[in-house]
């Protein structure tokens, strides 16, 4: 240890980590390591020494009364009485701290294989925190990665630079399915440490984040926030309906997202498993909103209420040839609409009464038909 700054440049270089992280990191190391050998209970202190290039270890003792009954039992070593103190330093008084000095070499080596592992240790902390601290910074970004495993749960494990990556089946599109060596591009949602199994992160291909941050890298308009995506709603893999406006009139905020022909707007369908993507102009008064997000139906008016406990519920007239346009398949026009604009929608048909009147002329019509033949 007589070079341990050449030992910390090297750690550094090789880690690539921050050469003042790493001598704190061997500093913490020394300390541990005086607990484990001489007293976890004692107060030490590290320092390195830039002339000699080692490390100076010093125990924080504290002077206390002669009579103290700290100067007794397994923790005596923490204290000096006021007597001793004063052999050392007339000057010391009650509540003094003086130091002491350690060699850790004078331990033996035990001593030099439980710095090894603390050391050890402490860098493989500093190295996942400095892991922690660049992807956590990734959250709600796109990364892409190969797929080393897929486990009997189905969930993807991918290999993104020097982290692991997993993708639960969950998070993935339905009828989706990899294999390894697959090149796979997903979100990261969050990033998870654990003592045992490290840094890892956790994907999403079902985030509406993951829909937004695809339009952003195939849509110039949208990455230089010239068009903004103001709200997004999806069922994954079936469809989405995103709401935009633009920040320049000139801009058709649909027309620059859609594409020449739809070639934007397709591409990034076809990465979401063919996933058909409405894009509405966003407003900022709800009926309009709303009236906008019910499309393809034609919305004859819209009425938007607020219930005691702040429920938002918007009741949507419509004429009724337009009632399963608005619904969708399976219902999920209407549910997107309602995910889109934060209101639970309500469908009222219009023209009731000439929907009576037709079945009116429809029974006539029978009658007259059953007159003729004698039934």
């Amino acid at each position: 240890m007589e070079n341990i700054l050449d030992i910390i440049d090297s750690i550094a270089n090789e880690k690539g980590l921050s050469r003042d992280n790493v001598k704190e990191a061997i500093k913490t190391s020394f300390i541990q390591t005086a607990k484990r050998l001489i007293n976890p209970t004692f107060a030490f202190e590290a320092d390195i020494d830039d002339q000699s290039k080692q490390v100076q270890l010093r125990q924080i003792i504290t002077v206390v009364a002669d009579d103290a009954p700290e100067v007794e039992g397994n923790d005596a070593g923490a204290y000096m009485t006021l007597t001793a103190a004063k052999e050392i330093d007339d000057e010391a008084e009650i509540g003094d701290q003086l130091q002491m000095e350690h060699d850790i070499e004078t331990y033996g080596r035990s001593a030099f294989a439980t710095l090894h592992r603390e050391i050890e240790f402490h860098i493989q902390r500093l190295v996942e925190n400095e892991l922690y601290d660049k992807y956590k910074s990734k959250i709600n970004q796109i990364v892409s990665g190969r797929v080393t495993r897929v486990d009997n749960d189905q969930n993807t494990v991918i290999e993104i630079d020097e982290i692991r990556a997993v993708l639960p089946m969950k998070s993935r599109i339905k009828g989706e399915k990899f294999k390894v060596g697959d090149v796979v591009s997903a979100i990261v949602r969050r990033v998870n440490v654990d003592k045992a199994a490290g840094i890892s992160m956790e994907l999403s291909r079902t985030a509406p984040k993951f829909l937004e941050e695809l339009l952003a890298l195939e849509v110039p308009e949208i990455k230089d926030g010239i068009v903004v995506i103001e709200k997004c709603a999806r069922i994954p893999g079936e469809r989405a309906k995103i709401a935009l406006y633009s920040n320049r009139p000139q801009i058709d905020p649909i027309g620059a997202t859609v594409g020449v022909r739809g070639v934007r707007i397709n591409s990034v369908s076809e990465e979401l498993c063919g996933e058909n993507i409405d894009c509405v102009e966003y407003s900022a008064s709800p009926e309009l909103f709303i009236s906008r997000a019910m499309s393809p139906a034609i919305i004859s008016a819209v009425v938007v209420e607020e219930g005691e406990n702040g429920e938002k519920k918007a009741i949507v007239t419509l004429p009724s040839d337009q009632k399963s346009k608005a619904i969708g398949k399976s219902g999920i026009n209407i549910r997107l609409a309602s995910m889109l604009t934060g209101y639970a929608i309500e469908l009222n048909e219009q023209g009731g009464s000439a929907h009576g009147e037709a079945k009116e002329e429809k029974k006539e019509g029978l009658s007259s038909l059953e007159a003729l033949f004698g039934n």
